[in-house]
């Protein structure tokens, strides 16, 4: 299983990097417009048709992903027109920050959301099932943005606890300091827009374990709840869970895209929105292979994982 789908990962690689650079070349923006930005309506025809050749964007679509197939193939990541720097200081000064966003927020958001979802799957009906589904629904509604620019209102224009953009207070160096006092609320936010699908998720495998006839025949026979509990009912509801983070990655990926435009954030995520609105196809290429391949690789080591978890998919295998 591990192979076949390794086996598809250069091939869908060329698949979306090629439909990438077709699209590209049938969309109505020119990528000329955003490259001289004000210049380009004061800029005279032949400035233009020079600059064009220049930079190579009058080539067909096709030579165009050939010569960035061939740069690539040569270590080289091309030049971001938009950033006026070379793809690969891109990403080495902002995919660090993207990072810890995504990790920072992860990491609360799926302990939070296993304790909340296993409280309410062990008591189906109950009041506090019924409070946590509520919120959960509730905030499972609201986009990230929404979220984001709620938690700047509140916390950082109202009560004035923290800032509400950027890495650091403007002009200040990146220190510890700064970088976790700015971090707070982009990775809550973050954290708290992923928790609903992981709650629900967890709630639902644990109270659909609590009905099966194991439990039934556990309980029958005595054995404590905390015992069928901890020994049953947590690690064959852990297994869908899994599966189920690695499914929902693109949202992730999507939810840290939006919060890091909304919280000014230096993140690849913002560079990904930069570049597709310059069509600066060297560094759009990149980060939307990178994001294609992340995809793949989080729902293979799901899978990985399910089958580690739960012994009876190994044993029908």
């Amino acid at each position: 299983m591990i192979a076949r789908r390794l086996a598809l990962f250069p091939v869908v690689t060329i698949v979306v990097s090629a439909a990438l650079f077709a699209a590209a070349a049938a969309s109505p923006f020119d990528p000329l417009a955003a490259y001289l930005g004000n210049r380009y309506l004061t800029a005279s025809e032949e400035a233009k048709a020079a600059i064009t050749a220049t930079l190579g964007l009058d080539a067909p679509w096709h030579t165009a992903y050939w010569w960035w197939l061939s740069d690539l193939a040569q270590g080289d990541l091309g030049y971001s027109r938009a950033f006026h720097q070379p793809v690969i200081d891109v990403l080495a000064e902002r995919l660090p920050w993207t990072v810890l966003l995504v990790t920072t927020s992860m990491l609360v958001a799926i302990p939070v959301a296993l304790l909340l979802g296993t409280w309410a799957g062990i008591r189906p009906g109950s009041t506090i099932d019924r409070i946590i589904t509520t919120i959960t629904l509730a905030v499972q509604a609201m986009p990230p943005f929404v979220l984001a620019l709620a938690a700047i209102a509140v916390f950082a224009l109202a009560l004035g606890w923290l800032p509400p953009a950027g890495l650091t207070d403007a002009g200040a160096e990146p220190s510890l300091g700064q970088v976790v006092r700015h971090l707070v609320l982009p990775a809550s936010v973050l954290a708290i827009s992923q928790m609903p699908w992981l709650l629900l998720a967890a709630r639902e495998s644990i109270s659909a374990s609590l009905s099966s006839d194991f439990v039934a025949g556990a309980r029958a026979r005595g054995i404590s709840e905390r015992r069928i509990i901890t020994g049953h009912v947590l690690p064959a509801s852990l297994a869908p869970v899994l599966t189920i983070l690695g499914a929902r990655l693109p949202e992730l990926i999507v939810g840290a895209v939006l919060v890091e435009e909304v919280f000014s954030w230096p993140g690849i995520a913002a560079a990904l929105v930069t570049s597709a609105q310059h069509l600066d196809l060297p560094l759009l290429a990149l980060l939307t292979i990178a994001t294609t391949l992340a995809v793949l690789l989080g729902s293979l080591l799901a899978d990985i994982a399910y089958l580690v978890a739960d012994p009876r998919v190994r044993a029908d295998g």
